[in-house]
């Protein structure tokens, strides 16, 4: 069966990891051996080939470039046109996968039709499909770039992501959207872009609620209720966001899945981050919602973590069917783990695309 994946970091590995990820994920693994520059060196868990063995088919793919402060600890360019370049040195690298045959854009309503008919039977070497989406929006210099990345096939935007934002405060910060975010919203409503409230402070969550009227979802977020932090979704907005029709995406990060979590400290064995503390999520977000048409795997996998903070069942990507068991053994029925694996957001896609004439 078809597995969508709402959230991978795709163009960030290939180019700020310098993974290839048309290899193996062992081999990419042997590449990294003894290099220790990041935290996540020889754990990835994400490759072309992993991902079709999954039969996942189908994902939201990141752009990614933060703009920071000079004074600002995070990482991050020190310029909105650095940031620009880096995203579009990203897009270079999608366009390459697209012409060896390893992806495909997903960009309307008869891509997304075509590619769902080629993955009901593949063949081993079917191309990814894609649909490209924008976390932060740091790297928009000025609004009007934002229709240039649409012409160019973006289709969902984050206005934020870690720390101070450009047009919107982000995880671990507060307050409303900053003086730009409004105006942003409101060319993402013209334009046709999906809202992504992943990673947005609660006010501006809030504030953006307000002011947007097009479509939103959560690409990959977990539960406040069982992991008190920022970066989680509290009830009243899992609730609030469930009524505008979104779908929310359950991420693989294990900070996200139990309580406690210390970075570089914990591991998942010592802290029992299992598949089934993640269904804890997916199912208190079913409870609130009244059904299982609002959830959908968002992995999040290799988003500058690895197999040292996943889920103790995760050795690669292809593991994820192991949480759809767990949800199955919960009362999952096999409607329910369709939608969960893939219709869920093919129907929110078609509901939002249908009609739909993009800019060129």
């Amino acid at each position: 069966m078809l597995v969508v994946d709402a959230h991978l970091d795709l163009s960030m590995n290939a180019l700020e990891w310098n993974r290839d990820l048309r290899e193996p994920v062992a081999a990419i693994r042997a590449r990294e051996a003894g290099l220790t520059d990041r935290p996540d060196r020889g754990r990835g868990t994400v490759s072309f080939p992993e991902m079709r063995r999954a039969r996942i088919g189908l994902v939201v793919a990141t752009q990614i470039a933060r703009s920071v402060a000079p004074d600002n600890p995070l990482p991050g360019w020190h310029s909105a046109e650095q940031a620009w370049a880096q995203t579009q040195g990203q897009l270079a690298w999608y366009r390459e996968m697209e012409k060896a045959g390893e992806m495909v854009a997903v960009t309307d309503l008869a891509s997304l039709d075509a590619h769902l008919a080629l993955w009901q039977d593949p063949p081993p070497r079917a191309p990814i499909g894609y649909i490209r989406s924008l976390e932060g929006a740091d790297s928009l210099v000025t609004i009007e770039y934002l229709e240039q990345a649409v012409r160019d096939g973006l289709r969902a935007v984050g206005p934020a992501h870690y720390g101070p934002g450009r047009y919107a405060p982000g995880t671990h910060t507060t307050g409303p959207l900053e003086p730009q975010g409004p105006a942003l919203l409101a060319a993402m409503e013209r334009l046709g872009v999906i809202l992504d409230v992943t990673h947005l402070s609660d006010d501006s969550l809030w504030q953006a609620l307000d002011l947007f009227g097009g479509a939103v979802w959560a690409s990959h977020h977990n539960v406040r209720t069982l992991v008190p932090d920022q970066r989680q979704l509290p009830d009243d907005q899992i609730r609030a966001i469930v009524k505008r029709g979104a779908v929310i995406g359950a991420s693989c990060d294990a900070w996200m899945i139990v309580p406690g979590w210390v970075r570089g400290t914990s591991t998942p064995q010592s802290m029992s981050c299992t598949f089934e503390r993640l269904a804890d999520h997916v199912v208190h977000i079913c409870d609130l919602a009244g059904s299982t048409a609002h959830v959908c795997i968002g992995s999040d996998l290799d988003g500058a973590f690895g197999t040292e903070q996943t889920p103790v069942e995760i050795d690669t990507i292809a593991d994820l069917h192991r949480l759809c068991d767990v949800l199955g053994a919960r009362g999952f029925t096999d409607d329910d783990l369709e939608r969960f694996r893939w219709r869920n957001v093919v129907e929110f896609l078609r509901a939002h695309w249908a009609g739909r004439e993009w800019i060129a």
